[in-house]
């Protein structure tokens, strides 16, 4: 299996960079991860559990960090087994682009491969779950990282600033008051 596909992330390449290595941001971000530890700089292991169709397992795996380039991105290798589910190994290849200085767009390459009851699904349910489990990733692991509760409340306050122009363009009582005023 391979994918390819890039996410925007309204955040500055160094914070996205402090957060693909930090191991409680991972956590929080990877659907089904319960467990998440970092034994080095470059090597973590996880316990996630996850349902491929009608396949539902507990995989542990290990993941190693190799040319790391600080905070340009790195390519990660890792494998895991789901026991009598199957097992998958692969790799990706992350690469963090700024896109001005408050954005970072994040470039991943991954190639897998997959076997017991896994391969026997067949490639299209593999691929669909595997990007569906890539946008569940990326959209948690953005909330982490630029959180949108500040721009919801900038949105708001624009709003409320269109109705009270509005309102005084289109009558109500700052309307008569200006008329007033301009009157008299």
């Amino acid at each position: 299996m391979q994918m390819t596909d890039s996410q925007r992330i309204e955040a500055p390449r160094e914070k996205v960079w402090e957060a693909l290595n930090d191991p409680d941001v991972l956590k929080a971000s990877i659907p089904g991860c319960e467990e998440l530890t970092k034994h080095s700089d470059t090597e973590m292991e996880a316990k996630v559990k996850l349902k491929v169709g009608p396949v539902k397992a507990t995989f542990g795996g290990k993941v190693t960090l190799n040319d790391l380039d600080p905070p340009n991105g790195y390519t990660i290798d890792g494998e895991g087994s789901g026991g009598v589910a199957g097992f998958a190994r692969g790799g990706a290849k992350v690469r963090l682009e700024e896109d001005g200085p408050d954005a970072t767009i994040l470039h991943y390459e991954v190639d897998a491969k997959v076997g017991g009851k896994l391969a026997q699904l067949g490639a299209r349910l593999i691929d669909s779950t595997a990007k569906r489990l890539a946008g569940e990733f990326f959209t948690a692991f953005a909330e982490q990282v630029a959180p949108t509760a500040p721009a919801d409340e900038e949105i708001e306050e624009v709003t409320e600033t269109k109705k009270g122009w509005l309102g005084g363009l289109f009558g109500g009582k700052k309307n008569e008051e200006a008329a007033e005023e301009t009157a008299g």
